[in-house]
């Protein structure tokens, strides 16, 4: 995505407002991930969707794991009501989220630019320590040539700030709403004036529309993604390009809740740079790893590891730790050195070619064990679910930890009854922070209640309830998490004791 360069600011807006969007079941592992990470404030979610405030700059938002993509935050508001009501009331209602408050969208702007321009100038700054100039004959050539660049980065940033204040000044009273007899073909009608009266600007954009709900039911996304498209051409002067744009603005309708916002980054998060094959998602990957409690020092297992998505996202979040991974397949284990190869750990991952049920490995020798119990029509375990728990139970030590993302099938086989199906419950908003409770102790629960709303709360209790010791593995939290077209369980476990004692 190309960048539109601003004027000189004087830093970013303080606790500029953000979202993420995160697979279902995830809300809870970003809102802890943007309080710690980011000394995020006014934490809120909704399903899919964790709202914060934060005074970070880029090189801190693109740290977060969690989440799937990352927006900065223009509008959100209550749904609009589409029961008994025209399309034509709609479109209005959706002009009116641009020419009501016109100020909302140009701070945002604002604040976008600021966070570009101060992420290339810090860029712009390592990559000059980093290659410092070396001082020859004929320097006094090379400073003339330097202020000379200087200047003229000066004169181009006066057009510049002279540019963005024509932009406010121009910005038109509200435009006439589209009344309920109008028809929608009189917008479009309007785009070849818009761009004609307004191409003096340098901005280019496109919208991005998501309807889900009653209101999908009575428009369409590209309808939503028209209307506000023209109406941001009418009232800011700016110019759609659908292929290179300066700007992308997105919008979700549901009947939760009306949001707009600007994708901060033009990759989503959740796609690593430094995964070469992707196995588990990688969102899961590290939600899975925070739970586990790694310290430095610890020895942390995988010994069903596949492509080693799991172990490359705690490596490169916990890197002070002693990790290994085991498979029997030599193309899973084919696969994992390649993406440790690509992202540079192979000295931090060891990877062995063993069974999970006869692991190489001293009882009680590992801290954690993080893996992702394979299922579906090519992974049949069914039954021996407990013969594999009994192998990872007889490595960990006592008080160790072990996090398994499981099916609905091995849960089912672990506690003797039926799997629970059916897709997660949507969320309503809330400000607290969710997480998971830990059945420790009676005072480490009351603690951490406080911090847990009612809806995660029930949530996790109803699929902790349904998670029997295993031995001497002690059900500690769970999670239940889409993975698209079905559900899983985020189960940790913790060693009490050491059987046979």
């Amino acid at each position: 995505m190309a960048v539109v360069s601003a004027g000189p600011r004087s830093g970013p807006a303080p606790g500029a407002h953000f979202f993420c969007t995160a697979g279902r079941g995830l809300e809870p592992f970003l809102m802890r991930e943007v309080r710690e990470r980011l000394a995020a404030t006014q934490v809120e979610y909704i399903s899919g969707k964790v709202f914060f405030t934060t005074c970070s700059d880029l090189n801190m938002l693109k740290q977060l794991k969690s989440a799937e993509r990352l927006f900065l935050l223009i509008k959100k508001q209550l749904p609009f009501p589409v029961s008994s009501v025209s399309k034509g009331k709609i479109f209005n209602e959706l002009q009116r989220l641009i020419n009501d408050d016109p100020e909302s969208w140009l701070n945002a702007i604002s604040i976008w630019k600021n966070l570009l321009e101060l992420d290339a100038k810090k860029e712009k700054l390592s990559h000059k320590n980093a290659n410092p100039l070396k001082r020859k004959v004929g320097e006094d050539d090379i400073t003339a040539k330097k202020l000379k660049t200087e200047q003229i980065q000066d004169i181009q940033e006066t057009k510049e700030c002279q540019l963005e204040k024509q932009i406010e000044e121009k910005i038109l009273e509200q435009g006439n709403f589209i009344t309920e007899g109008e028809k929608f073909q009189e917008l479009q009608n309007d785009v070849t004036e818009a761009v004609d009266t307004r191409n003096q600007t340098n901005l280019t954009f496109r919208v991005s529309c998501r309807c889900s709900g009653a209101i999908a039911k009575t428009i369409t996304a590209q309808e939503v993604g028209r209307v506000i498209g023209i109406t941001l051409m009418k009232q800011f002067g700016w110019k759609a390009d659908l292929r290179n744009p300066n700007l992308e603005i997105f919008i979700h309708l549901s009947d939760i809740y009306s949001v707009l916002g600007i994708p901060v980054f033009r990759v989503p998060l959740a796609c690593r740079a430094y995964i070469k094959t992707a196995g588990l998602r990688s969102t899961i990957a590290w939600a899975m790893a925070s739970l586990a409690e790694i310290k430095a020092g610890a020895v942390v297992l995988d010994p069903m590891c596949g492509l080693g998505t799991i172990l490359l996202e705690a490596a490169k979040e916990w890197p002070d730790v002693y990790y290994v991974g085991a498979d029997v397949s030599d193309s899973q284990l084919s696969g994992a050195y390649d993406n440790l190869r690509a992202a540079g750990l192979e000295d931090k991952i060891e990877l062995l070619k063993v069974s999970v049920t006869e692991l190489p490995l001293p009882s009680e020798s590992i801290d954690i064990i993080i893996s992702d119990i394979p299922f579906g029509k090519k992974f049949k375990l069914g039954k021996d679910i407990k013969r594999t728990l009994q192998e990872m139970e007889r490595v960990l030590r006592v008080g160790g930890t072990i996090v398994l993302l499981l099916s609905e099938d091995h849960h089912k086989h672990l506690k003797g009854g039926e799997a629970r199906s059916g897709p997660l419950n949507s969320l309503g908003g809330h400000t607290e922070e969710p997480g998971g409770e830990e059945c420790l102790t009676p005072a480490e629960k009351a603690a951490v209640s406080e911090l847990v709303p009612s809806s995660f709360t029930a949530g996790n209790q109803e699929c902790l309830d349904g998670m029997p010791p295993l031995g001497s593995l002690v059900p500690v939290d769970c999670y239940r998490v889409s993975l698209g077209k079905t559900d899983a369980l985020i189960s940790k476990y913790k060693k009490a004791y050491s059987p046979g004692r």
